[in-house]
């Protein structure tokens, strides 16, 4: 096999390792409410890397993606300062934007931390002292939400089960997030630093999930998720569930790829 040959059956296979999960998945939710962390960030906010490196502490708490899923959506309102986040997306800024439209948020800035669908302010008092242990948590019963997506598979089977009757118009979040990422930024706020990342939402598509009575099970099959390439050390699939006119997450599921 010539070089030029070998290099394009090789770029094939690691194609197919980015599209595909290293082995079958199977994901599934207590009744109970997974307790959620959302942080809005930015490489182009200088208070933002503490924030960062706070949320990466979750790694390795023993209840991580089965009790306690951290979310990083990077904002583009940073990027016309100085330094483009190159995990920034409009739809994130967006979506902060409607949690202060909806009362989730008090106003939309950076690093601004969302805990179950709450407005957070524990970290700027008590910084990274604290732990999974004292973050507000929710013992709300919402209903079981499942994941399966076959080594083999291009589709995720999808279901969910909630314990509210009559759940209208729900929406389905199919969500990759990358560990270990790092960026050199070379202007900016953060000009000179090396920032390191984990929980970061690389990739984010919503679906349109149907109506439920009480104990009624809805299921949905959608396309494979791209896992995107962006240096990441580790990937993981997270998936929640939201009312159509609310960004709040009702229930949520993740794990390893």
């Amino acid at each position: 096999m010539n070089i030029r040959r070998s290099s394009t059956v090789m770029s094939l296979f690691i194609s197919i390792l980015l599209i595909s999960p290293a082995q079958a998945l199977e994901l599934r939710s207590d009744k109970e409410a997974a307790t959620t962390i959302e942080l809005y960030t930015s490489e182009g906010c200088s208070s933002c890397p503490s924030a960062d490196e706070w949320l990466s502490s979750f790694s390795d708490d023993p209840a991580i993606f089965s009790r306690i899923i951290p979310l990083a959506f990077h904002v583009d309102y940073w990027n016309q300062l100085g330094w483009r986040d190159r995990f920034s997306e409009a739809m994130y800024s967006h979506r902060q934007r409607e949690m202060s439209r909806v009362g989730m948020v008090s106003q939309v800035y950076t690093p601004g931390f969302v805990v179950n669908n709450r407005e957070w302010r524990g970290w700027f008092t008590r910084g990274r002292s604290v732990t999974a242990s004292q973050l507000p948590r929710s013992d709300k019963q919402v209903g079981v939400l499942a994941a399966q997506w076959p080594a083999d598979a291009k589709a995720l089977s999808l279901s969910y089960t909630p314990i509210k009757a009559n759940a209208k118009d729900l929406q389905l979040h199919v969500a990759i997030v990358g560990m270990g990422l790092e960026t050199s930024v070379r202007r900016g706020e953060n000009r000179g630093r090396v920032l390191h990342h984990d929980f970061v939402v690389l990739s984010h598509v919503q679906y349109p999930f149907g109506s439920s009575k009480a104990g009624e099970t809805l299921s949905k099959r959608v396309a494979e998720p791209k896992i995107p390439d962006e240096g990441q050390k580790k990937s993981a699939l997270v998936v929640w569930v939201s009312e159509h006119d609310s960004p709040a997450i009702v229930q949520a599921v993740a794990g390893y790829l």
